[in-house]
């Protein structure tokens, strides 16, 4: 759990004042049972009501400093436990945001969702019980044998028995819990990956009627979680009675002992009582030091899976001193294999795209056309081989860098909430309006956004849920235009467009895209026939390369390809 320290660190002074004033409000409660001793023994007893007036004044005195104390020590711990709990889950953020995709696909992504909502928030909340019944606990208890041993040493011997007892349960109990949560955060990430998984295809479960599986499914997840949190939780209805039990069986053995002792005259009635409220406090703050060991085992399996986040080392690394430099987006894939752990999906690729091209990518389902370009931004890492932009092998840029000069209209069309413009200024902040409405008449959305009564102020639900499929991938294609990039990424970005429209943002881009080096990805022949250059994949290997009228006739691949979609055979 080294990702503790840096807060450690920034927390510890205010953490410790809030430990200085539970300590004086811990102070202030042992200090009441020997003043309640004194006020049976002496005032009462003697009957001397001066004393027992002056006493019980010093009590409400202890009590009303203990109270302050307790107030100042609650704000003081709610405050660092937010502010920690704010941080590490916004530092969490960030280092998941940095990782590379390689590392991101080690973590099923609800786990990542519940580590950085449950599992930060199991280790806030223990943090905050750290300052305030925590700590406490353990003073009490302490404090508790020490003023109980002090007030009567004979009838401490009975302390003596039951502390060691409970300490046994405690550390049992410990023992026993943590793999049992551990279990539960894993069940707890099936819960979420099942909800997850159904409201982002929600739309084909309604279409085939798939909604009974839906719940079976998620029913089995839930009722695993509550198959784990049932034996979690029993784990604790076990332990924390046989220790309640425990510490009673020593007050009665006290109260019995005590009674004797009494009617021998060898002991004060005021001495039970105060030895009875000690052996409460000790109750209390054994009840309370096992709820902290259950809290702790929580927080540990939390911390764990957290850490394990912080702990992920990026598999991409780049030269620090090397910034990208100027260029003219001048792309070269030299050897080019690649992976996905498994077998390969992309084999010694080579080819290279001049800046000012337009170079088509197609191939069948499954060739590598979408590996293939994922390489270009460092989304992934190569196996074998170079790929070069502008002279310069891109393993030794930072990634952040190299992908300014480069703008990806993805197959898969991802829009955020907010308005229509907030989503295609997204591709470039402080783009102005007019930047904008360029960009979407080039991109053939201009036309449909005006359309609407609120144009382009218009909102968009989560993923662009009031778009259809070919206006979403309309405001994907503006938002990489407004970027004005060196290299343009279209990967299959008008599949759900019709073909007019289509030619008519090609037109638009042949013009916009004077100098730019454009990367297009498409399923059908026609749209990457007029394309300067075609690369041809097939099983991930590159099978052709060159003009249209040159694979036709050099390219068994692009030949069944254009006999499949145009109908007609190759002349």
């Amino acid at each position: 759990m080294g990702f503790l320290k840096p807060y450690v660190g920034k927390y510890s002074r205010p953490f410790l004042t809030a430990v200085l004033f539970l300590l004086f409000e811990a102070l202030c409660d042992l200090m009441q049972p020997t003043i309640m001793s004194k006020i049976i023994d002496v005032g009462v007893a003697g009957g001397d009501l001066h004393y027992v007036f002056k006493m019980g004044g010093l009590m409400l005195l202890i009590t009303a400093l203990g109270a302050i104390s307790a107030s100042t020590r609650n704000v003081v711990s709610s405050h660092v436990s937010q502010n920690f709990g704010t941080e590490l889950r916004s530092n969490l953020f960030r280092k998941i945001q940095s990782l590379s995709f390689a590392n991101l696909d080690r973590f099923d992504r609800a786990s990542l969702v519940t580590r950085l909502t449950n599992d930060v928030n199991q280790v806030q909340v223990f943090v905050n019980g750290l300052m305030r019944i925590f700590v406490k606990a353990p003073l009490l208890c302490l404090g508790g044998l020490v003023m109980a041993t002090r007030l009567n040493p004979r009838l401490a011997v009975v302390l003596a028995v039951v502390v060691p007892v409970v300490a046994i349960l405690i550390v049992i109990n410990m023992r026993v819990g943590f793999p049992k949560f551990k279990s539960v955060q894993k069940a707890l990430d099936r819960v979420n990956g099942s909800m997850r998984e159904y409201l982002s295809g929600v739309r084909v479960v309604k279409a085939f009627n798939r909604f009974d599986y839906e719940v079976a499914k998620f029913n089995v997840a839930n009722e695993e979680f509550q198959t784990k949190s049932v034996s979690a939780i029993r784990n604790m209805a076990v332990f924390s009675p046989l220790i309640m039990l425990t510490v009673n069986l020593g007050i009665v053995a006290v109260l019995w002992i005590g009674g004797l002792r009494v009617s021998q005259g060898n002991m004060q009635v005021g001495h039970i009582i105060a030895f009875t409220n000690y052996m409460t406090q000790i109750l209390f703050s054994l009840m309370m030091i096992s709820m902290v060991f259950n809290m702790y085992v929580r927080a540990k399996a939390s911390a764990v899976r957290i850490g394990e986040v912080f702990d992920e080392e990026n598999v991409m690394q780049w030269d620090a001193g090397q910034s990208v430099e100027a260029g003219n987006g001048r792309i070269e894939f030299e050897n080019v294999s690649f992976s996905y752990e498994g077998e390969p999906v992309l084999k010694r690729i080579t080819f290279t795209c001049n800046p000012g091209d337009t170079v088509g990518i197609i191939g069948s389902t499954g060739s590598g056309k979408s590996s293939l370009v994922n390489l270009l931004p460092r989304f992934y890492d190569v196996d074998g081989g170079t790929i070069k932009v502008d002279g310069q092998d891109i393993r030794d840029l930072e990634p952040k860098q190299l992908r300014e000069k480069i703008a990806i209209v993805p197959q898969k069309t991802t829009l955020f909430t907010g308005t229509i413009l907030e989503n295609i200024q997204w591709g470039r902040e402080g783009a102005t309006f007019e930047e904008v409405e360029q960009a979407a008449k080039m991109a053939q959305a201009h036309d449909f956004i005006t359309g609407t009564p609120d144009g382009y102020n218009t909102r968009l639900g989560q993923g662009g849920v009031n778009l259809s499929g070919g206006q979403k991938q309309r405001v994907s294609i503006a938002r990489a235009l407004v970027r004005n990039p060196e290299i343009l990424i279209l990967d299959d970005s008008t599949s759900a467009v019709d073909v007019a429209t289509e030619a008519k943002i090609k037109e638009a881009l042949k013009a916009y895209a004077k100098g730019l080096t454009c990367l297009l990805i498409a399923q059908r022949i026609t749209s990457v026939m007029d394309a300067d250059l075609i690369v041809v994949l097939d099983q991930g290997e590159l099978v052709g390369y060159g003009t249209h009228d040159e694979l036709l006739k050099t390219c068994d691949v692009y030949q069944q390809i254009y006999r499949s979609q145009i109908g007609k055979e190759v002349q």
